[in-house]
This record gives structure tokens, C-alpha cells and sequence, in this order.
């Protein structure tokens, strides 16, 4: 089959199974932020403000890069929206607030990168659709366009790929031409392969018009598990060019987040991905940050990257018929994530540590033994006594309706003596 297909299609390689070959990543710098060559992984997130809301924006850029998202994306989908850019920039380098900013742009943005140049100045990376930059002969035009503001303003790209706006000339294509062949691939590995070449033909052309391989991320989104995996397995075979790495519609809550988890792990755990984004559907009133957290925590319970302590906790059983160590694990969790940028500024490693908070002598001694320091709380009918232990050794047992207070003064100490 390999023979007829060579024979048969313009676009062969497309087709065809690569060997798996280890490449270092490019870097590619966006502001003060490597992705890529050799840097860790990346944590971005998307605004779901309009832009066109200088201030409802800037605001929520804030939250986001104060739970730790590295780059911010914002929506540059009109002109309203393009005006405000410049202004966005300067509210949060007033505020203190360096985080890049990418530019989303789908359709006009080749016009809006140059009719307005504090726009396309004020971002530090500019996305683009290959599917939706232009149709027919104006897309190529198009495309160069927006490839040439990069160049002017010296501003890296993503080459965004998404199955949901993909190319339909190269996907009707492709599709004919895998008709053709004596023993036709299934209809979905065919799409995989388009969403590959759309990044990888889109990236040639970038080149070709002068942008660097350093300046060039790619990514080939899809909603589906398994369809992410097999994309991004074969797009990391096939080149060398940084990688952005998320499900381009995770979904709600645990869905959402279980999603993203299984698709992601299984790459990073190959050394694929050099940024990501969780993409979840916010809840009504939901806070946007919990991408954020998402994705940090996803790269450190991999043991790839350390953002915050993490606690350890129980399940709970019968024998944990109180909530109070639920209550507990939640109060002290959420403070450690409330202490993060003071702690990061001041006791360096501190996102190292780990505690522990468990809810009886089953397991909890031994669990709070594991960690830098824990606290295991009196199951229901064992003695009301709570021992804490630091680096596995046994230092104090706190009682009465203190404790949580108590063991919050306890993890502040052991910061302060540990991590300054």
C-alpha cells in the first residue's frame, strides 16, 4: 500500500506512518518567556472577557496571572477590540503586571495588526488560524500579511491548527486522494493527517517569507482524547518546532478536567508539549483562575514542574465520620495558595514542600510522616488528639478548637526556618 501511495498522492508524506525520532524543541521567546528549547513547560490561559472592556479585561488578565498563568491570551476579533490592546499593555505595566499577552485573530487580522500598530506592538505573540486567515486565493495573501507585521514588529506566531476550522480546500483534497488509493485509510486518520500538514504547510510558508524556526509555535487542537494523542504523537515525529499542547474544548467541571488530564499526561509523560492550556467551560460564576491551577497541577503531581505545596489528604470512610479534616485539608490548601506570592518572592523552593492532612490513625501518622510536614487528626471514637510531624519526625500534638489555627502558625515557621 505504502508503494501506491507514494504513487498515487501530491502529498504523500502526509499519509505515511513516521518513525519515531527524538527532537529537541526550537525555543521561542514570548516576552521574558521560553517555550521550548529545552525550558519547562509552559502554563498559559485565554481571557473570557471582551476585549473591547479595557478594564473588565485587565482585570481578569490579573487573576490569571496571579494564579500563575505565564502567558494570558485575549481575543482581537474587531476593531473595538484592537483599540483597546495598547491600552490593556499599559493598565497592567502600571500595575506591575508583566505577563505576555497573545493576540487571537481569526479572519480580519491581517487588517487589524495594520491599521492599528500599538496593537500589534503591545502583543508579545500573535495567534493564527491557517483554517479561517483567508479562503481561496486571498489566503495565502493573507496569511503573508499577517507573517510580515511579525516580522516588522519582530513578534513570534502560533500557528494554530483546529479541527473545528479546518481548511476545507486541503481537507476535500486529502480526502480524495486517500478515494483513490487501492486500500483507502479511515475518513479520521485522513483529518489527522490534514491537521498536520495545515500546521506544517502554514510553517514552511512562514519561513519561506522570512519568519525564523525560532519564532514559530504550532499547534493541532481537537476535542477528543484519543485524536489528540495520535495528533500531536505523529505532528512531534515530524518536526522540530515548539509545541502548544490543549483540548480545544475540554468541557465543564470534571469532565473538563479529567479530559484534559488523561489527553496531556499521556504526551508530556513523552516528553511532548512545551506549553499548555486547559481549556475548561467555565461554570456560571465561575472563577476563570481554575484553568490555571488546573494545569499546575496536572505538571506537578507528573513531577514535571513544582507551582505551590500540595496537600495530601484522605478520602474519608467510616472511621472519618467527622468533616472537620475535609474542612481542614480545604482551609489549609487555600492558604497555601493565598500565601504563593508572598512565599515566592521571599523563600525560595517553597513550591517544593508538601504537607499532609489526614483523618485517623489508619493511615495518618504514616502518610504525615512522608511529608514536610503533616497532621493526622483524630478518627471517630480515637483519643482528641492531633500529632504533627516534620520531616517524619514527631514534634508536638495539638488539642481543643485551636488546631487549624494552630497548624497554620506551624507550616508559616517551618517556611520561614526552611526556605529564607
Amino acid at each position: 500500500m505504502q508503494e501506491a501511495v507514494s504513487k498515487a498522492l501530491p502529498s504523500e508524506s502526509y499519509l505515511e506512518q513516521s518513525p519515531i525520532i527524538r527532537r529537541e524543541r526550537v525555543g521561542v521567546r514570548v516576552g521574558d518567556v521560553t517555550i521550548g528549547g529545552g525550558a519547562p513547560v509552559v502554563v498559559q490561559s485565554m481571557t473570557n472577557t471582551d476585549t473591547a472592556d479595557a478594564i473588565g479585561t485587565v482585570k481578569q488578565i490579573q487573576q490569571l496571572a496571579a494564579a500563575g498563568s505565564e502567558i494570558v491570551r485575549i481575543t482581537v476579533n474587531n476593531e473595538d477590540a484592537a483599540k483597546q490592546v495598547g491600552k490593556i499593555r499599559e493598565m497592567l505595566d502600571a500595575a506591575g503586571c508583566a505577563v505576555p499577552l497573545v493576540g487571537d485573530f481569526h479572519y480580519i487580522g491581517h487588517k487589524l495588526l495594520k491599521k492599528y500598530p500599538e496593537c500589534a506592538q503591545a502583543l508579545a505573540k500573535y495567534r493564527i488560524n491557517p483554517g479561517n486567515v483567508g479562503f481561496g486565493k486571498k489566503r495565502d495573501s493573507q496569511f503573508a500579511a499577517m507573517i510580515e507585521t511579525a516580522l516588522e514588529y519582530d513578534k513570534p506566531v502560533r500557528i494554530g491548527v483546529n479541527w473545528g476550522s479546518l481548511d476545507s480546500a486541503l481537507i476535500t483534497r486529502m480526502m480524495d486522494d486517500n478515494a483513490n488509493l487501492p486500500e483507502p485509510y479511515p475518513p479520521e486518520f485522513v483529518t489527522r493527517q490534514a491537521l498536520i500538514a495545515s500546521a506544517l504547510d502554514s510553517a514552511e510558508l512562514a519561513e519561506n517569507i522570512g519568519l525564523p524556526r525560532d519564532k514559530i509555535v504550532l499547534s493541532c487542537k481537537v476535542s477528543g482524547v484519543q485524536e489528540l494523542i495520535a495528533v500531536y504523537t505523529e505532528l512531534a515525529k515530524r518536526c522540530d518546532y515548539a509545541l502548544h499542547l490543549g483540548l480545544t474544548e475540554a468541557g465543564m467541571g470534571s469532565k473538563g478536567i479529567v479530559a484534559s488530564t488523561a489527553a496531556m499526561s499521556v504526551l508530556l509523560q513523552q516528553g511532548i508539549g512545551d506549553t499548555i492550556r486547559v481549556s475548561l467551560t467555565p461554570e456560571p460564576g465561575g472563577d476563570r483562575t481554575k484553568e490555571v491551577i488546573v494545569a499546575q497541577e496536572i505538571l506537578q503531581t507528573m513531577g514535571i514542574r513544582s507551582f505551590t505545596p500540595l496537600v495530601t489528604a484522605c478520602p474519608g470512610c467510616g472511621r472519618t465520620t467527622s468533616t472537620y479534616f475535609q474542612e481542614l485539608a480545604d482551609n489549609i490548601q487555600a492558604y497555601v495558595r493565598t500565601q504563593m506570592p508572598v512565599w515566592r518572592e521571599k523563600y525560595q523552593g517553597v513550591e517544593n514542600m508538601s504537607l499532609a492532612v489526614m483523618g485517623c490513625v489508619v493511615n495518618g501518622p504514616g502518610e504525615s510522616k512522608q511529608a514536610n510536614i503533616g497532621i493526622s487528626l483524630p478518627g471517630t471514637g480515637e483519643a482528641p488528639v492531633a500529632p504533627v510531624f516534620i520531616d517524619g519526625i514527631k514534634v508536638a500534638t495539638l488539642r481543643g478548637d485551636r488546631i487549624a489555627e494552630e497548624f497554620k502558625e506551624m507550616v508559616n515557621k517551618y517556611v520561614e526556618q526552611t526556605y529564607s
